[in-house]
């Protein structure tokens, strides 16, 4: 029962549409139909700017912090914390309050794995931002980041890896298992566009 409650909040927090209404608050425009279609940070500040874009980052992270935070307190079940967090990733990439059309839930899970296992998110962000700015394209910073990240997080929890805060629970393994391959495979058309080379620097907008 903890499971299936929590994978409901996690998806329900998961589809509230930050940047969909941010977009349509600010500039009175769907973000969806503008750049990538996707309705996370980087598109959003293609449409709206830098402010708004940022805090939609922050929007977005709250999502599988709260769905996870709220497991722990209430079931002091690993188990339901990862389904919790994978729910919120499933719910930004297809949103029922927005027509199923959401992001790639880089930021949602970016933050999951953070609140999962703290030395797991660092090693992403310190990868992802490093090849994001080497490369300047975000989408490669963004799927090597949460697949390292998320390697990281089954290894540190596989072998029981005693790190500072101790080791992470054999339950998060599933996180970083379904977590890191269906935001990768979100990414569909970005590896489309790398491979034909039309894909776009994050610089360019």
């Amino acid at each position: 029962m903890d499971y299936l409650v929590f994978i409901v909040v996690g998806y329900v927090l998961g589809s509230i549409p930050f940047g969909l209404i941010a977009t349509k608050l600010i500039t009175k425009v769907d973000v969806r139909d503008s750049g990538s279609g996707k309705t996370g940070m980087t598109n959003v500040i293609r449409v709206s700017g830098k402010k708004v874009g940022l805090t939609v980052l922050i929007l977005d992270m709250s999502k599988a912090v709260i769905a996870i935070v709220l497991a722990r307190i209430l079931t002091d079940t690993p188990g339901a914390e990862s389904a919790a967090g994978l729910a919120a990733i499933i719910g930004h990439m297809f949103p029922v309050f927005a027509g199923f059309r959401g992001g790639r839930a880089i930021s949602t899970g970016w933050a999951g794995l953070f609140i999962l296992n703290p030395w797991a998110g660092l090693i992403a962000t310190v990868i992802g931002l490093s090849i994001v700015y080497i490369s300047r394209y975000m989408s490669i910073g963004s799927m090597i980041g949460a697949s390292i990240g998320c390697l990281a997080l089954i290894i540190f929890a596989a072998f029981k890896i005693n790190l500072p805060g101790g080791a992470p629970p054999p339950e998060f393994i599933w996180f970083g298992a379904i977590g890191g391959p269906i935001i990768v495979i979100r990414h569909f058309d970005n590896i489309q566009r790398l491979i034909k080379g039309e894909e776009r620097k994050f610089r360019e907008g």
